[in-house]
């Protein structure tokens, strides 16, 4: 099969990948350009583990192929955050005890910024169905939840601190 360079921004960075037509735009991402951040899961794009932002849009990265991705930007949670400066959704994560075993929670958390970009002032059932596409199997949602409400309202009391 005919390889071809596929390019694209991801985090903020131009990279060039040679890709295979058939090749799912997230195993690229993990083996080729080494962002180990989005998960594979379910390979049927039920689960959300592999979810990753493209064009200013949440979209699970198993369902996509790598040459579909040409041009795009694409941010992964390494573009959201560092281990030395978390991003607000990361520290709530954290502080709100919004993960358990941590292999949803990149894609739970990349999903959550696409959200609140959407809806700076989500209710708790705004969450609940933004999310719906990204399944944990270890926390029962209720402190995912809690942890982007209270990273909403991180956000927004820094919004008008800042005016």
């Amino acid at each position: 099969m005919t390889k071809q360079i596929v390019s694209m921004t991801v985090n903020g960075e131009k990279k060039e990948v040679l890709a295979e037509p058939r090749e799912l735009l997230i195993y690229v991402l993990r083996e080729k350009m080494g962002m180990k951040g989005p998960h594979v899961g379910c390979e049927t794009s039920h689960c959300g583990a592999c979810t990753v932002e493209i064009d200013g849009k949440s979209v699970k990265s198993c369902t996509m192929f790598a040459a579909q991705a040409q041009g795009a930007q694409i941010t992964t949670i390494e573009g959201l955050g560092s281990p030395d400066n978390l991003h607000v959704l990361q520290e709530n994560f954290k502080e709100h005890h919004g993960l358990q075993c941590g292999y949803c929670t990149p894609g739970m958390i990349t999903r959550a910024h696409r959200l609140l970009i959407e809806n700076p002032n989500p209710t708790e059932e705004d969450i609940r169905f933004g999310i719906a596409g990204n399944i944990c199997r270890c926390t029962g949602y209720q402190n995912i939840v809690k942890s982007i409400l209270s990273a909403a309202a991180e956000i927004n009391a820094a919004k008008e601190a800042a005016q």
